[in-house]
């Protein structure tokens, strides 16, 4: 079965905004002879790492709203400062979710498969509402 994980993006103001930063984060990798891998480094290293990595993907948490998410492809074992760490490899592709609201919380979370917002439809086609009056209804319920 597969199993996610949910964290908060802090300090993402949006989904741009956080694809921007993944990409400088990637640049400078490459540019100081790193390999080209995105991590996101945590804490704590998940137990049910083996279901995770069945498909699973961690889900960002923007402005109050699950907006995107990436697929978990490893974990590595990292130190800093001789303090265990986890670092959570990620494709570095985003894929914009279905728009959910969510509470904060600290460090991540698992997220069932069933309980994991889907990924959003293709809307350009759509008369578009802007994102933050969406935002704003759906807040009320009325989307």
């Amino acid at each position: 079965m597969t199993l996610h994980l949910i964290k908060l993006a802090v300090g993402a103001e949006d989904v741009d905004g956080m694809a921007r930063y993944q990409a400088l984060r990637l640049k400078q990798a490459r540019d100081n002879g790193y390999p080209e891998i995105l991590r996101h480094v945590t804490r704590n290293t998940p137990r049910r790492a083996a279901e995770l990595l069945e498909g699973g993907s961690l889900y960002w948490v923007i402005k109050g709203f699950v907006r995107v998410r990436q697929r978990l492809v490893g974990f590595e074992a990292l130190t800093d400062n001789e303090h265990p760490r986890c670092g959570l490899v990620l494709d570095p592709h985003l894929v914009p979710t279905e728009l959910r609201a969510h509470r904060p919380f600290q460090g991540w979370r698992y997220l069932r498969a069933e309980d994991a917002p889907p990924d959003a439809r293709d809307r350009s086609s759509d008369t578009a509402i802007p994102e933050d009056m969406a935002s704003e209804l759906r807040e009320l319920g009325l989307l």
